[in-house]
């Protein structure tokens, strides 16, 4: 049997969002706080997480700002803009009505 590690797709945008309105993150962060939540069931690559982040960048949910980390190295830090917190409201209410949707059809057995 599959690991349930492979997310739906679209799903990874939602995860970013959530972990983005907790805190402002560098991807790696993202990365082991989406570990950390799912408690070690989730993971994203490093394939999937940026591509990802460059798209979420890019439709202006995120913005990402090159600072100082605390290892001294540049770090890139992601954080939610406003159109960010819409979005994610928008995704989480079509996350709640997809897994109703599916919740229902799994008990009805």
């Amino acid at each position: 049997m599959s690991k349930p590690t492979a997310l739906l797709q679209g799903t990874l945008y939602l995860l970013i969002l959530k972990i983005l309105d907790l805190e402002t993150r560098t991807g790696w962060a993202i990365s082991q706080r989406l570990r950390q939540m799912s408690h070690e069931t989730l993971q994203a690559s490093h394939g999937s997480l940026y591509p990802a982040l460059h798209k979420l960048e890019r439709e202006g949910w995120i913005r990402g700002e090159w600072k100082q980390s605390h290892t001294g190295r540049p770090a890139k830090f992601y954080s939610l803009t406003r159109a960010g917190r819409r979005q994610l409201r928008l995704e989480t209410a079509n996350w709640v009505r997809l897994s109703l949707a599916v919740n229902g059809i799994l008990e009805s057995v």
